[in-house]
């Protein structure tokens, strides 16, 4: 890797590319920084540089992902319901997605994820976060404790639910379409509760 530049432009993009490339081909235990770093063209100092470990290459981009639901939240007019607020946050996110990633690149990034019992304690943690996240966003939008943390959970568990149904293979229907057909299908079921 001799007279490599350190700083070549777009590295990072291109160690997220080699990465997801070689946890594909050759699996995630086998494939080592310093594959991941001269499939990059780049030396594995850049690589440390930019990523802590070969596992943060596939959880890059978090705090921005997060941004977007939260953002969306902050953003929206005093008085905007609980549910408004989380179709607004779900929009953004679902759009800010598509928009970095494209459905191949998530539906390579997720099997390598699910194949990978640490990667999805990983995944579960960055979820669990999120709705902590959104939890607060409500909370401080002025939506009540109990309603904020539920509403917290429920844009978890639909942009997760919508998310999948994205990836599947053969699919090719808009994030943002499966996330309000999701929406919709959980606002349906909670008009069907009775209470006890």
């Amino acid at each position: 890797m001799r007279g490599m530049a350190r700083w070549r432009p777009g590295s990072t993009g291109r160690l997220q590319q080699a990465a997801i490339e070689l946890f594909t081909e050759n699996g995630y235990d086998a494939t080592t920084v310093a594959d991941i770093a001269e499939r990059a063209g780049v030396t594995e100092r850049t690589f440390f540089r930019h990523y802590g470990d070969k596992r943060e290459v596939l959880f890059a981009g978090q705090q921005e992902f997060q941004a977007s639901f939260v953002g969306a939240i902050a953003d929206a007019p005093p008085g905007t319901t609980a549910m408004d607020l989380a179709a607004r946050a779900l929009d953004a996110a679902c759009h800010a997605l598509q928009e970095a990633r494209g459905r191949d690149r998530a539906r390579a990034r997720y099997a390598v994820i699910t194949a990978h019992a640490a990667l999805q304690e990983r995944e579960q943690l960055k979820l669990a976060v999120l709705a902590r996240a959104v939890t607060g966003a409500l909370s401080a939008h002025g939506i009540p404790d109990l309603r904020a943390r539920l509403a917290g959970d429920l844009v978890v568990s639909v942009f997760s639910t919508a998310f999948e149904r994205w990836i599947a293979p053969g699919t090719t229907r808009d994030l943002v379409d499966l996330q309000h057909e999701a929406l919709a299908e959980l606002a349906d079921l909670a008009g069907t509760v009775t209470a006890a």
